[in-house]
C-alpha cells in the first residue's frame, strides 16, 4: 500500500480497533491503523490470569502516574493503560458492562443528538456475540465474544448468599432492563481466553484484508494539518520518523490521556497552555484536556485460607499450577479468572434514581493495584463512585511527544464525592459483615481499626485510587468547552474525528470498555453514511 490511505486511525485500543475493523470491511476503503505498542496476541494477553502480570508492570502497559492529589493526602496515583493492539481491553479485567440507560439519555439531553440509549443500543448489540443472553438487549452474531465465568469457583455462591443476607437483590444480567443488584459478571472471553477488541476487530484481518494496514510500534507524534484540515500523521517507528497521509480523515483513538495530548502537540488546544511549551497554536480549542472524569475506587481486603482464593503462598501457587492442564484441555478453571468475578450496582440512598456505586468482588488480596504483595491468599471487594462531581484535566508535561502526559484526576476535588464515598463504604461494609463472608475472613488488611465517619474519610483519603475508567477529555457537545460535535468531528478542524472514551461528555455508570467499542461501531456507521452522501 502507498503512504496515502483513505483513513488513518491513531491508536489500536477499543475504539480504534472497532472503527478500523468496520471501515475496512469495504474493500474500496483503505485504512491504516497506527499502534504505539505491539501486536498483543501472545499467551500473556490471551490467558486471563496474566492480567496480574500486566496491570502492575510495564508489560503491554503505559504505566502512567498522576500529579500529586491534594484530595488523597498528596499521593501520586497510578494509571495503567493498555499499550498494544486492543489497548486497555488487552490488560483489563474483561468485565462486560454497558452502563445505565440513564447515562446515554443524559448525553442526548446535553445536546448530543443520536446518543440516547435507544440510539446506542443497536451498536452494543451489533458488537456483541453473547453466549448466554439474547433478545431485545443482546446480540449473538457480533465479533466481541461475551460469556459467563468459566472459573467454576464455589466462592460465587458464597457471594450470592452474602448478597441475600445483606438484603441486596440478585441480578442475573447487568446489561438488560435494570442494573441494580449484585451477581456474577459476564466477561469478554471466548473458550476461557481473553477476547480483546483487537481479537474481535483486527487480528483476524491482518494479512488477509489488503486494504487494512496495521503498523505496530508506531507512536504518533503530530497530526499534520494544512489549511485548517488534518491531512495525515507523523509517527516514530524503529527510531525513524515517518508520515502517512489521509485522503478522507484522520481518526484519533488514543484514549482519554493521549488523544488530548496529541491534539495539543499538534497545536490544537488552549492557546495559553500551548505557548509555554513553544507549540505554535493551530486552533484555539480550550476544552482539549479538560473535563477528565474517573471512578475513584476503594478496596476492602482480607486474608483467607479458603481454597477458593489465590495469592502469594506455597499452597496458593501449587494449587494454581495444578490447574494448568485443565485450562489447556477445557479452557476452564482458575486460570480463566478476571479476579473481579462478582459484583454489581447499588444505591447508597433509596431515593436515588440510579445506582451510584459499583462493586468488584475479587479472588485475591489487592493492594496498590497489585504492586504491593502480601504473603498468603485472600479476597478483596472494590467499590467505586459511579458519577463523581470532581473534574480533572490532562495537559502536557513537555513538548516531547514521547513524554507522558500530565494527568490530574482531581479526586475528591468536589467535597461531595468524599461524602458519597463514605456512604458507599458503609453500604459495601454491610456486605462484608454478612455471616457468609465473615466466615471466610481471617485478617482484615486495611479497615480493622475504622470505626467512625472520620475514620472512614481518613482511610478513603489514604487508599482511594482509580479503577481505570478515565473519560471526557475531548468531550462531545455544542458548548464552548466541547472538543467534538455529536458526529465526533473536532470543532474547527476539517478531516479530524475522535473515536474513544475521551469523547464521553459524562462518565457512564460502569466499566468503560464496552461503551468505547460501541463508540467505534457508531462512528464507523456515521462515516459510511457521510461517504454515501458525497
Amino acid at each position: 500500500m502507498s503512504e496515502t490511505v483513505d483513513f488513518v486511525v491513531v491508536g489500536g485500543g477499543s475504539g480504534g480497533c472497532a472503527v478500523a475493523g468496520r471501515l475496512s470491511e469495504d474493500t474500496n476503503t483503505s485504512v491504516a491503523l497506527l499502534e504505539a505498542g505491539g501486536t498483543a496476541d501472545n499467551w500473556v494477553v490471551k490467558t486471563p490470569y496474566a492480567l496480574s502480570l500486566m496491570v502492575p508492570s510495564k508489560l503491554n502497559n503505559w504505566h502512567f502516574e498522576t500529579v500529586p492529589q491534594p484530595g488523597l493526602n498528596g499521593r501520586v496515583g497510578y494509571q495503567p493503560r493498555g499499550k498494544g493492539l486492543g489497548g486497555s481491553s488487552a490488560i483489563n479485567a474483561m468485565v462486560y458492562i454497558r452502563g445505565h440507560k440513564w447515562d446515554y439519555d443524559h448525553w442526548a439531553e446535553l445536546g448530543n443528538a443520536g446518543w440516547s440509549y435507544a440510539d446506542v443500543l443497536p451498536y452494543f448489540k451489533r458488537s456483541e456475540n453473547n453466549s448466554d443472553f439474547n433478545g431485545a438487549y443482546h446480540g449473538q452474531s457480533g465479533p466481541l465474544h461475551v460469556n459467563r465465568l468459566r472459573t467454576d469457583n464455589p466462592a460465587h455462591e458464597i457471594f450470592l448468599q452474602a448478597a441475600r443476607e445483606a438484603q441486596f437483590r440478585i441480578r442475573d444480567d447487568f446489561n438488560g432492563e435494570e442494573q441494580e443488584g449484585l451477581g456474577l459478571y459476564q466477561l469478554t472471553q471466548h473458550n476461557g481466553e481473553r477476547w480483546s477488541a483487537a481479537r474481535a476487530y483486527v487480528h483476524p484481518h491482518i494479512g488477509t484484508r489488503r486494504n487494512l494496514r496495521v503498523e505496530t510500534d508506531a507512536q504518533a507524534t503530530r497530526i499534520l494539518i494544512e489549511g485548517g484540515r488534518a491531512v495525515g500523521v507523523a509517527y516514530r517507528q524503529n527510531d525513524q520518523l515517518r508520515e502517512i497521509r489521509a485522503r478522507r480523515e484522520v481518526i484519533l483513538a488514543s484514549g482519554a490521556f493521549q488523544s488530548p495530548q496529541l491534539l495539543m502537540l499538534s497545536g490544537i488546544g488552549d492557546a495559553a497552555a500551548l505557548r509555554p511549551h513553544g507549540i505554535d497554536v493551530v486552533h484555539h480549542l480550550p476544552g482539549v484536556g479538560q473535563n477528565l472524569q474517573d471512578h475513584p475506587d476503594f478496596i476492602f481486603a482480607y486474608q483467607s485460607d479458603s481454597p477458593y482464593f489465590t495469592g502469594t503462598s506455597f499452597t496458593g501457587i501449587a494449587r494454581l499450577l495444578s490447574t494448568i492442564g485443565q485450562y489447556r484441555r477445557e479452557g476452564r478453571g482458575p486460570l480463566t479468572t478476571n479476579f473481579a468475578e462478582c459484583g454489581g450496582f447499588l444505591k447508597t440512598r433509596p431515593d436515588l434514581d440510579v445506582p451510584d456505586i459499583q462493586l468488584h468482588f475479587g479472588m485475591a488480596m489487592v493492594d496498590d493495584h497489585g504492586r504491593k504483595r502480601h504473603w498468603g491468599t485472600g479476597f478483596s471487594c472494590h467499590f467505586c463512585l459511579l458519577r463523581p462531581k470532581s473534574l480533572g484535566s490532562v495537559g502536557l508535561s513537555s513538548a516531547d511527544p514521547l513524554a507522558p502526559p500530565r494527568i490530574d484526576p482531581n479526586f475528591f476535588g468536589d467535597p461531595e464525592d468524599l461524602e458519597t464515598m463514605v456512604a458507599g463504604y458503609k453500604t459495601t461494609q454491610r456486605l462484608m459483615e454478612t455471616p457468609a463472608l465473615r466466615a471466610l475472613q481471617q485478617k482484615d488488611l486495611f479497615t480493622a481499626s475504622v470505626r467512625t465517619d472520620d475514620d472512614i474519610r481518613a482511610i478513603l483519603r489514604a487508599r482511594v485510587d482509580t479503577v481505570y475508567h478515565p473519560v471526557g477529555t475531548c468531550k462531545m457537545g455544542s458548548d464552548p468547552m466541547a472538543v467534538v460535535d455529536p458526529r465526533l468531528k473536532v470543532q474547527g478542524i476539517g478531516g479530524l474525528r475522535i473515536v474513544d472514551a475521551s469523547v464521553m461528555p459524562t462518565l457512564i455508570g460502569g466499566n468503560t470498555n464496552a461503551p468505547t467499542i460501541m463508540i467505534g461501531e457508531k462512528a464507523a456507521d456515521m462515516i459510511r453514511e457521510e461517504m454515501r452522501a458525497i
